[in-house]
């Protein structure tokens, strides 16, 4: 029996999302035949901008590989382009002189870049973003040159200045309007977005009109219309879009700004139907892809002879999810005097939420910071809800009886849970009970489900959990706390893949639940991106425990300890009289001498402690810090009759060497200039004990809550052996350690054996680990006098606002 010919013009997402459809429906109806012009695959488009930044490759965005069409039975014709469509001969036309027949035809060649008719927008150096090719002349910039320039302050500009920033340029965002996604955002919105964007290292030229892009034949600067002018050496136009119509155009199509359909995505033309980003849907084009698989979905079912409700249109929702910043906007977000708002904004959680009514009805809602609640306040939208007092609560996080907890409960089967593959709730739903599925990742290889930017994986958990109960084995995965199921593993693995450089920006891509973190997951964060990036990552205060945010230890009474560095517990009479007299000054209540050979002042007021320090002029012990404590040596040859090593010398380079540096908990050292160990090696968590023919290196020791003697990891003859596997020992610790995961801990779990291959046998890993250990120290910064030449950190970190107690009777 012979099958209809079915010709897809477009190998994009939303066409290659129909033929998906109609293989499920009915894999026998068809003979197909899928025309693209790329030289490529189907393709996820929305991860363009992880190419770009260089976390992922052109084949980690595949949706359908080669063999996907030949298992199939696809015809596919890349790097073809169709010229013409003869609707009486029912044949489409390519470039490549073939004539293509067809008994249905669903034309889906998406937009185009809009390029500003400006003089100097045909110079070299001038790209739009929408598609590899743009990507490869974008990556190609970046590895010679060093300031860009992106026209365009929507969603794909600000992805593309991201991804230009993360490949090292200096990137200027320069947008007519004077507020960031006008389209989606009211104002207050867009600020706190330019605020973080700012933050992360983008600058920006608002309310400017690009009149003339400079230069000879390559680009040399923007000129805008105010007569000022920008130096860049390359522009990437993000404008906006315009529908790929021109394949349509003639007599039989109608063809407005987008390629006329009606509402099961039939054009003027018997036979012939559009999709996505080409068409236009009751006047109106989208350039979001949620509208791009609820089209498709219709025109497969319609394709198949299966019954389904007509497309209507879409409630337009976008979500902004690059760089830590998560941004939700839905329907109508602009103030009115018709409508009721409710609103609210705290500016120290940089949150903020917006819900408009109508009539008391949910009618657009705006979250920055705080998404938790996109996904029912999009149903709530959509459905035109009536606001209650429980619906309010669950929006703005207060109390509420009957807060929904599960989004997934508010989706339809239809709604789509992963944009980014147009997988609906339905779907995910069929696959687990048809087929079994009890994992996320069973689920992702069934479904397409997470198998692109992950960001839907809370979603699509509670929607198995809702199908499973108790037997969702997913749901019980152990993160690194309550706020995520994501491991240290897969958190660091994420850091650097997608080369995440904020808290934020870790929370955004892994689906935090709680989006601004606990105590446990911030600190932990903070050490992971610190460890990854240690010259591109910006300290992140506020993600660190109270001691380290103030230098200090903190007493029981609210006073503070300080430690000055005493490097190998050998010091001088002038640094002890020093130490005197700053505890005399500023009344210290106790001088106590440490088990690490230091000397510890006790109870020191908060708003003293710059002082303190100030009058000590000795670096931080960092007492207080997941660093290098101390390092304890006995006196070694220089004094002792026992001595072999010089104790002391070595113990002082290495305190000099390594402190400062972040670890994921506290190092203690201890270096023995004989095998008497006076100075204990064999508790610390790396011990060096000296002996006639060099050093031996012991690791993992610990005397605290759990001892634990230290294991014998090398054995070598000089100093500079001994410096390089220190360093490498560390620095696998610092890559491989849970966060708080003391040495002791780390060795039993990962094996002494993998550490000793590591960092020790392994000599090439050796050199690379020591490599990234000195990368990591460059950033080592005296704390102590940072704050003492920081006035606002004085100000705001110790100098406390003090006010007038009155006791009254009640």
């Amino acid at each position: 029996m012979r099958r209809n010919k079915l010709v897809l013009i477009g190998n994009g997402m939303a066409g290659v999302g129909v033929i998906e459809q109609i293989l499920k429906l009915n894999s026998d109806l068809f003979e197909i035949t899928i025309i693209g012009s790329e030289p490529y695959p189907n393709y996820n488009r929305i991860q363009l901008s992880y190419v770009l930044e260089g976390s992922k490759t052109v084949d980690d965005i595949v949706l359908n590989d080669w063999n996907w069409y030949r298992e199939n039975g696809i015809r596919l014709l890349t790097g073809t382009t169709v010229t013409g469509i003869d609707t009486d001969a029912r044949q489409v036309l390519t470039d490549q002189g073939e004539a293509v027949a067809y008994d249905k035809l669903v034309i889906a060649t998406g937009s185009k870049s809009f390029i500003l008719p400006i003089p100097g927008a045909d110079k070299e150096g001038v790209v739009g973003f929408r598609d590899i090719a743009d990507c490869d002349r974008m990556l190609e910039a970046a590895r010679k040159k060093t300031k860009a320039a992106v026209i365009g302050g929507g969603l794909l500009g600000l992805e593309a200045a991201k991804g230009l920033a993360k490949l090292g340029m200096e990137v200027t965002v320069v947008h007519l309007m004077n507020d960031l996604m006008e389209r989606q955002l009211d104002p207050a919105a867009s600020r706190m977005l330019q605020d973080e964007l700012e933050r992360q290292g983008l600058h920006f030229a608002m309310g400017k009109q690009t009149a003339e892009i400079m230069g000879d034949d390559h680009v040399t600067g923007l000129r805008f219309a105010d007569g000022t002018e920008l130096h860049t050496e390359f522009v990437v136009m993000a404008v906006g879009i315009k529908p790929n119509n021109d394949v349509a155009r003639g007599e039989a199509i109608e063809v407005n700004r987008g390629i006329v359909v009606d509402d099961y995505m039939r054009t003027t033309a018997e036979d012939v139907y559009a999709v996505g980003e080409c068409c236009e849907h009751r006047g109106v084009c989208y350039g979001l892809v949620a509208p791009l698989f609820e089209q498709g979905q219709v025109l497969a079912k319609h394709l198949c002879g299966v019954e389904t409700k007509p497309y209507e249109g879409t409630v337009l929702a976008t979500k902004l999810k690059i760089s830590g910043v998560d941004v939700f906007s839905a329907g109508e977000f602009i103030d009115k005097p018709e409508l009721t708002i409710v609103k609210m904004q705290d500016d120290w959680r940089h949150t903020y939420k917006k819900v408009l009514l109508r009539d008391n009805r949910i009618v657009g809602g705006v979250l920055f910071g705080d998404v938790t609640q996109a996904t029912q306040l999009q149903q709530w939208i959509k459905a035109g809800a009536l606001m209650t007092a429980d619906m309010h609560a669950s929006i703005m996080g207060l109390a509420g009886e009957a807060a929904v907890t599960n989004a997934a409960e508010l989706l339809a089967d239809e709604d789509i849970v992963c944009g980014c593959n147009g997988v609906t709730k339905g779907q995910i739903i069929e696959a687990v009970r048809d087929q079994g599925l009890t994992t996320i990742d069973e689920v992702k290889g069934c479904t397409g489900a997470c198998r692109s930017c992950g960001g839907c994986k809370p979603l699509v958990e509670q929607v198995m959990q809702s199908v499973l109960g108790d037997h969702f084995t997913g749901a019980a995965a152990q993160g690194i706390c309550g706020c995520t199921t994501h491991s240290r593993d897969e958190v660091v693995a994420a850091i650097r893949d997608h080369k995440l450089m904020t808290t934020r920006d870790v929370m955004a891509e892994l689906g935090w639940t709680n989006p601004e973190g606990c105590s446990k997951c911030r600190p932990a964060l903070n050490y992971f991106l610190t460890m990854m990036w240690p010259r591109e990552y910006v300290e992140e205060k506020e993600s660190r425990f109270v001691n380290e945010r103030l230098h200090a230890n903190i007493n029981k009474d609210g006073t503070y300890a300080v430690v000055p560095r005493i490097y190998g517990g050998v010091t001088t009479a002038e640094d002890l009289k020093r130490i005197a007299d700053t505890a005399v000054k500023y009344g210290v209540k106790t001088v106590k001498i440490t088990g690490g050979q230091r000397i510890d002042l006790l109870g020191i007021e908060k708003e003293d402690l710059p002082k303190v320090w100030e009058e000590l002029d000795m670096p931080s012990g960092y007492a207080y810090a997941k660093a290098l404590r101390t390092v304890k040596t006995c006196v070694g040859s220089a004094f002792c009759r026992f001595g072999t090593q010089d104790s002391m010398a070595m113990g002082q380079l290495l305190e000099r060497k390594f402190e400062r540096i972040d670890m994921p908990a506290k190092v203690k050292f201890a270096v023995n200039g004989c095998p008497r160990n006076c100075a204990e090696a064999c508790t610390k968590d790396i011990g060096i004990v000296g002996n006639d023919g060099g050093w031996e290196i012991y690791v993992g020791g610990n005397g605290g809550i759990k001892p634990r003697l230290a294991d014998l990891i090398a054995k070598v003859k000089t100093d500079e052996e001994l410096i390089d596997i220190s360093a490498a020992i560390l620095q696998h610790y610092r890559e491989t350690a849970k966060y708080l995961e003391r040495t002791s801990d780390w060795v039993e779990r990962i094996g002494l054996a993998a550490v000793a291959q590591a960092a020790v046998h392994d000599l090439e890993n050796r050199e690379r680990l020591v490599e990234r250990m000195e990368e990591a120290l460059t950033r080592a910064a005296d704390p102590w006098q940072k704050v003492i030449g920081s006035p606002e950190d004085k100000q705001a970190l110790f100098e406390t606002v003090k006010v007038a107690r009155t006791d009254t009777a009640d």
